[in-house]
C-alpha cells in the first residue's frame, strides 16, 4: 500500500510538473501571437494587443529608403556647392503659435486687422525663407530647392508671373504655397483704398484664377503699408502680413536688428532675381542663406506650418 501511495504521489508530482510546462509554452505562444505550429495566428487575451512590428523586410526597406535619401542629399550638397548638409527640420508644432503685430509696426486703429510681424514666436531653432515678385524664372532654382529638400514661401507680383505663369506652377506642384505682392507692386500708401484693394483682391483673383487657392498671406511691396492697406488686405481675405527680419542677396545680409543676429523663427526675406541684377544667380542666393544658417545652427521650415 505504502509504495502504491508513493507511485501515485510520483505520478501526481510527474503530472503537476508537466502541465507546469505545458503552461510556459502556452502564454510563451500566446506572448509571441503564433500557435505552436508556428503557422496559425492566436488571438492575444482579452485587454492584451499584439505588438505590432513591421516585418524585418519593411524595416530593411525603409531603412534602405532612408539611406538612399540621405545619400541623395548629400550628392546635391555636393553637386550645388554647399559646405554642409542642411539641418533637417523638426516637425511644425502641434498647436500654432499666437502671432501679434510686432510693437512699432501697428495702424491708428489696428483691432481686427492682419497682423504685421517679422519673426515667429517659437522655441524651435528654425528660419523661414521667403522669396519676392517672380522676376527671374531660373529652371535651375527649382532644381537645386527640390533636391535639396529646402522649404520657402513666393510672393508674386502678376505684372511679372503673367510672362510664365508655368515656371510658378512647377513650384506650386513641388509643394511650396504662393502668396500675394500685388498685381503691379506699387507704393501703396500713397493709393486710395479703393486702388489698394483692387492691387490686392486683383492678385488674389490672379492666384485663384491660375493656381487654384486664394492666399491667407500678403507682403505689402517694399514693406510699405498703412491703415487702409491693412483694411483691404482684410477684405480680400488676407490673414497675415508677414515682413522679414533679414534680407539674402548673393553677396551680403542685410539685418534688421542692431546686433546683425539672426533670431528663432526669424523671416528671411530675398528676391526672384538673377544676374542682370546680381553679381550671380539664385543658387548662388540659396548657396550664401543656406551655408550661413546651417553654420549657426538653424534648419529651414515651412512659414505656412507655424500660421
Amino acid at each position: 500500500m505504502r509504495v502504491v501511495v508513493q507511485n501515485d504521489k510520483s505520478r501526481v508530482n510527474r503530472t503537476a510538473h508537466f502541465r507546469g510546462a505545458l503552461a510556459v509554452l502556452t502564454l510563451t505562444a500566446l506572448a509571441s501571437g503564433c500557435a505552436q505550429d508556428g503557422s496559425t495566428p492566436v488571438r492575444p487575451a482579452a485587454g492584451q494587443e499584439r505588438l505590432k512590428a513591421p516585418p524585418a523586410r519593411a524595416l530593411d526597406h525603409y531603412a534602405t529608403g532612408l539611406g538612399a535619401t540621405h545619400r541623395a542629399r548629400v550628392a546635391a550638397v555636393g553637386r550645388w556647392g554647399l559646405k554642409r548638409v542642411p539641418l533637417t527640420p523638426p516637425a511644425p508644432p502641434a498647436t500654432t503659435p499666437r502671432i501679434t503685430t510686432r510693437k512699432g509696426f501697428e495702424v491708428d486703429d489696428h483691432a481686427g486687422l492682419p497682423p504685421v510681424f517679422t519673426t515667429v514666436p517659437t522655441r524651435q531653432k528654425v528660419v523661414f525663407l521667403t522669396i519676392d515678385d517672380g522676376a527671374e524664372k531660373d529652371p535651375a532654382f527649382l532644381r537645386m530647392m527640390s533636391e535639396l529638400k529646402v522649404p520657402y514661401t513666393a510672393f508674386l507680383s502678376d505684372y511679372l508671373v503673367k510672362e510664365d505663369y508655368g515656371y510658378f506652377k512647377k513650384m506650386q506642384d513641388r509643394g511650396v504655397v504662393l502668396n500675394n505682392h500685388t498685381l503691379r507692386h506699387p507704393y501703396l500708401p500713397g493709393l486710395s483704398y479703393g486702388r489698394q484693394k483692387r492691387e490686392i483682391c486683383g492678385m488674389q483673383n490672379v492666384i485663384e484664377k491660375r493656381y487654384g487657392k486664394r492666399p491667407a498671406l500678403f507682403r505689402p511691396p517694399f514693406g510699405n503699408y498703412n491703415e487702409d492697406t491693412l483694411r483691404a488686405a482684410r477684405a480680400c481675405g488676407i490673414r497675415y502680413v508677414p515682413l522679414w527680419n533679414e534680407e539674402v542677396f548673393v553677396d551680403r545680409w542685410e539685418y534688421r536688428e542692431w546686433d546683425r543676429r539672426i533670431r528663432r523663427g526669424d523671416i528671411v526675406l530675398s528676391h526672384f532675381r538673377g544676374r542682370d541684377d546680381w553679381k550671380g544667380t539664385m543658387p548662388d542666393m540659396i548657396r550664401r542663406f543656406l551655408d550661413k544658417v546651417t553654420a549657426e545652427g538653424y534648419a529651414v521650415a515651412r512659414l505656412e506650418d507655424y500660421l
